[in-house]
């Protein structure tokens, strides 16, 4: 008697086991999704990371020397020297290119 049973109880959990895998609660799918949406938040992670060490680089040369200051003034705002001067040069994009 127990020889007949013991098979069929095993099939049954493993029948129990496999709907568990493939259809339950954090199933298959749920995992594949979420490695999928975990690699695409790494990747916009790195890149933040990546901008912050930039930013991080420009307020430590803003603190560090005038040079930094300086540049950022010239070229955000448009600032020069006393007795300095300014000159734009302008190249006509409608032109060809010399060869």
């Amino acid at each position: 008697m127990l020889n007949r049973k013991l098979p069929i109880l095993l099939l049954i959990i493993l029948a129990y086991l496999q709907y568990a895998f493939w259809y339950g609660k954090n199933n298959i799918f749920d995992y594949q999704q979420n490695l999928n949406t975990t690699a695409i938040m790494q990747v916009e992670n790195e890149k933040l990371r990546l901008r912050n060490e930039q930013m991080f680089a420009e307020i430590s040369d803003l603190y560090d020397g005038s040079d930094a200051i300086e540049e950022r003034a010239r070229s955000h705002l448009g600032m020069i020297k006393p007795d300095e001067h300014f000159y734009r040069i302008v190249i006509d994009s409608s032109s060809s290119p010399i060869n």
